[in-house]
């Protein structure tokens, strides 16, 4: 695991594609978004962004993005081959110590209803939801929140 730089920017981006498609989500709501899951270099300056890295290559990173004391962890994605290998939770531990790091007490999460599963068992609560319209389908996203300790 190590901080990631600007050059990290279209792997970082290909690997958020492949994870959300794990899912199986219909190819055109994938292209829809696309530009959501494409990391930019500047994003990467201007955020805490990691990447975790095997054989020379991007296969799971984290972003914190925000200051204070309330964080939002914008990505944190694993390639589908490193689904159920811990990487998740090795990523998912070291943005909420790094989060605490930075003076954060709380970390806010939209995510993914595939998700929602494995930030409950991260120690994440619901505190509610946002509603989106998918060609004329609602698809509601849960918002979770993981409270960190106070630092030392």
């Amino acid at each position: 695991m190590r901080r990631a730089g600007p050059g990290d920017a279209g792997a970082l981006g290909r690997v958020a594609f492949a994870a959300k498609g794990h899912w199986g989500y219909p190819e055109r709501w994938m292209e829809l978004w696309r530009e959501d899951l494409e990391v930019s270099p500047g994003f990467v300056r201007e955020n805490e962004v990691y990447v975790a890295v095997s054989g020379g290559r991007a296969v799971g990173f984290y972003a914190l993005v925000g200051g204070g004391r309330e964080l939002n962890l914008e990505h944190l994605w694993v390639l589908p081959a490193w689904i159920g290998t811990g990487l998740g939770r090795t990523l998912f531990e070291h943005a909420m110590r790094r989060a605490a790091e930075l003076g954060a007490r709380m970390v806010r999460i939209e995510s993914d209803p595939n998700a929602e599963g494995f930030y409950r068992r991260m120690g994440a609560r619901r505190t509610g939801e946002n509603v989106y319209e998918m060609e004329g389908r609602e698809r509601v996203l849960p918002v979770m929140v993981v409270e960190l300790p106070k630092a030392r």
